[in-house]
Parts: structure tokens; sequence; C-alpha cells
């Protein structure tokens, strides 16, 4: 196992993270605990200020909803496995694409399969960042890194990126694949002049859009309308005339 393998546990009783503390100590001794928080406020700028490779979350903290706090931190860059009391969540759970949902108490072999698999994914991300050429930005290809290895496509060939929790769908005129990067990767590494964040949810490819509409929407060729944020639309259009005319 890699020895960089880093948690966060947000849960509001003690003894439950003390619990799953145990477990995880147990289990895998080389994850390191980097930080437990059992009230909302503490672990939501844990969220945006910490970087972990697995958040460890309860649905409910202090009379709040534990995935709230995903909504507030959409670009997190971690495997998320929910461990809650509640199993009626789980649908809804998996809408933000977790890695897991354990339901308390917790069972080992229950919590060591949602941990492989968050192991797993971990495994993948930072095989495509080792192996990520400094000049990819202006490659032909990008890797993207998914739940089954990475996938390599063609960069003029992806019309979107559209942001779901702590993953990306990237999405072809033939295609759509589920990437284990969250958003804000995409936004590192790609070529600006090419691809533009229009929307908190999307970044778009410039030579695919076939429409501006005067409503704040782009149509894409696939005909997928995206919405462009009011304080984006100036540069946006600015960016949009120039890749229509060349770059001129």
């Amino acid at each position: 196992m890699n020895s960089s393998i880093t948690c966060i546990i947000i849960d509001d009783e003690d003894y439950a993270i003390e619990s799953l503390s145990d477990i995880l100590k147990l289990l895998y001794n080389k994850i390191n605990i980097i930080g437990t928080y059992t009230s909302w406020k503490d672990g939501l700028e844990a969220l945006r200020t910490l970087k972990a490779d697995i958040l460890f979350l309860d649905i409910s903290i202090a009379g709040k909803n534990g995935m709230d706090l995903l909504k507030l931190v959409p670009d997190i860059d971690s495997e998320v496995i929910f461990v809650t009391a509640f199993s009626e969540h789980a649908l809804e759970a998996f809408n933000f694409l977790a890695t897991g949902y354990i339901v308390k108490p917790i069972g080992e072999i229950e919590l060591s399969k949602a941990v492989d698999k968050a192991i797993e994914r971990i495994s993948h991300k930072n095989h495509y960042i080792t192996n990520q050429k400094p000049e990819q930005t202006l490659a032909s290809k990008i890797g993207i890194p998914c739940s089954s290895g990475i996938d390599y496509l063609n960069i003029n060939e992806i019309l979107y990126f559209e942001g779901a929790a702590a993953y990306t769908n990237v999405v072809t005129l033939h295609t759509q694949i589920l990437s284990s990067f969250p958003l804000g990767k995409y936004k590192e590494i790609l070529e600006r002049n090419t691809f533009y964040q229009v929307h908190r949810s999307y970044i778009v490819n410039l030579n695919h859009i076939r429409r501006y509409n005067s409503s704040g929407d782009i149509v894409m060729i696939n005909d997928m309308k995206i919405p462009v944020s009011k304080n984006l639309r100036e540069e946006f259009l600015h960016l949009f005339n120039m890749v229509s005319r060349g770059g001129e």
C-alpha cells in the first residue's frame, strides 16, 4: 500500500470517530489520519484547506446534512466514504459518486472493501500524475483516469467537462467517461485558449460551441445547453470571438 494515503474523518460523535480510527489502524497501518472533526464548521474548513486522499463523512452532523458539505466544496479531490447510522440515504450518497456507504456499527469486511476500492482509485490518479509530461497540455491526447484505469482521448474531440461532486464527466461526440479527477484538476492542465470554464460545473471546448444565446447559455455541437456564469460572460465572449476569428 502507498504509505502516503491520508484521510479525514468528519462525525459529530467522538466515540464513532474513535471506533473508526481504531479499525483503520488495525487494518491499514500505513493510512495516516490527518484530521478528525465533530462540528460542521470545522469540517467545512478542513475540506477547504486540507488535501486528503480519503474522506470519511457522516450523514448527520449536529443536525445538518453531511452531503451539503460536499456541495459547498465541489472541487474536492478525495475519495468519499459515507459512514452513517442511516441506511435510507444510500441512493442519494451515490449521486455524489461516493466510493462507499457504510452503515454503523462498522463492520471490518465492509470497511475494508470500501477502503480498498478507494486506494485503487487513488493509485490510478497518482499513476496519471507521475507519468504526465510537462508539455501534456499542448499534446494531441490526454489521459483520463477512471475506475478501471486511464483512457486516452484526442483533446480536440472533447466537447466539455462536467463536474460531478469529486468526479468529472468527460464528454465527446461518441463517448462519455466518468473520471476520478475533480473538475479543478482539468482546469489546471488544459490549454486556456482552447478550453474555458464557463460555469463552476463546466469547462467547454471553445471550438465545439454551436452558438451563444443572449439568455446566457451556450449550445454545444451535440445540442447540449450549458450555462455561462454572469460574471464570466464578457471574458468568455472575448475568448470565443478570438477562437472564431482564428486567434487574431
